[in-house]
């Protein structure tokens, strides 16, 4: 939760605090704290790490691995499994280091397809035919994947059970995306699809998975729905965006369904809607400028008038946020404010 001084100005108006009390709360918040500075940076170094290891073991595994065959990399792939989850519950739940404990714990969860393609390839029992090399499991889309994806998903949820640690979610999501566009071939009954029916898979996955965050958001005390906004944004805004559009029309729908995400931002508190949404204006903007106005000398000028109003309309925002956002609330119904995940 974020506190601005006109939260504690209004709560001073409505009578919760005394004015002193405002003043001596709001300079102690805003004394520097060297112990979250530090922890703040130790945070990006733990998230990066476990982003390096889990590209290590999934974008950029090398073909060399396949030299051991699959039961080579099921027992080398379980080792790393056990190793991941003896440090992280050392960590977890003897220091006290839930951060870096979790994200451990995700490493785990993230060794799944690999000890199960280890597996498979030791068979040579796959869903369908042979889907080639793991390495491959990230590039193409096979319904022979399936079984690997199953997989991570159940131990990701088996994980999450006895480990409440949100980024436990990310695995579970990214599995749900390559499933969604696994299982599309099954569905339709052909192996072969055009660019843009993927992105429309792709699309309609993420608008299922903003969905799901939506109904979780601050129903935890942990916040779980944050990856699965972030997670359903890529695949849905990513699928958006790559589609062919070949009339201004469908463009200029594009950048009102990017508005809406931007207003969306502010109604479920979520800034990541602010920067996809921004990314998609951006984007139309830029091609205004390039294709339809490029011989315009009016055009730049209108748009850095826009931004100035923008950025006026900002800084008035932020400087009466409170009268603002109660104003435009109280216009709304109150169906319409329930809505908001802030006020379950």
């Amino acid at each position: 939760m974020k506190i601005t001084r006109e939260d504690l100005d209004s709560a001073v108006k409505e009578g919760v605090l005394g004015s002193d009390q405002a003043a001596a709360l709001w300079s102690r918040l805003g004394r520097p704290n060297l112990e979250r500075q530090s922890l703040d940076f130790a945070h990006v170094a733990y998230y990066f790490g476990a982003l390096v290891v889990m590209s290590a073991m999934g974008w950029f595994m090398t073909l060399g691995w396949e030299r051991f065959g699959g039961s080579g990399i099921f027992v080398i792939s379980s080792v790393y499994a056990l190793l991941f989850l003896a440090a992280g519950w050392t960590l977890w739940s003897r220091d006290k280091l839930r951060v870096p404990g979790g994200l451990l714990f995700t490493l785990a969860v993230w060794m799944t397809p690999l000890a199960i393609y280890g597996v498979e390839r030791m068979l040579g029992m796959w869903p369908e035919s042979d889907p080639g090399t793991f390495r491959d499991y990230h590039i193409w889309v096979n319904a022979s994947w399936l079984i690997m994806e199953a997989g991570t998903i159940i131990t990701g949820l088996i994980a999450l059970y006895f480990v409440r640690f949100p980024f436990l979610t990310f695995p579970i999501a990214f599995s749900l995306w390559y499933m969604s566009m696994d299982l599309t071939p099954m569905f339709f009954g052909r192996k072969e699809f055009s660019w843009n029916e993927r992105l429309w898979v792709s699309l309609c996955f993420g608008a299922v998975i903003l969905l799901v965050s939506y109904l979780i958001d601050r129903r935890t005390k942990e916040d779980f729905a944050f990856w699965g906004y972030l997670f359903g944004l890529i695949a849905f805004w990513g699928g958006l965006s790559l589609m062919e559009s070949g009339s201004e029309l469908r463009k200029f729908f594009y950048c009102l369904i990017n508005l809406v995400l931007m207003f969306a931002a502010v109604f479920l508190e979520r800034r990541a809607f602010l920067v996809f949404g921004a990314m998609g204006v951006f984007g139309y903007l830029g091609h205004l400028s390039y294709s339809i106005f490029k011989d315009s000398m009016l055009f730049p000028l209108a748009l850095t008038f826009i931004g100035l109003l923008v950025i006026f309309l900002g800084v008035t925002y932020q400087r009466k946020r409170v009268a603002i956002e109660s104003f435009v609330l109280s216009l709304a119904p109150n169906a319409i404010r329930r809505l908001r995940p802030i006020e379950r």
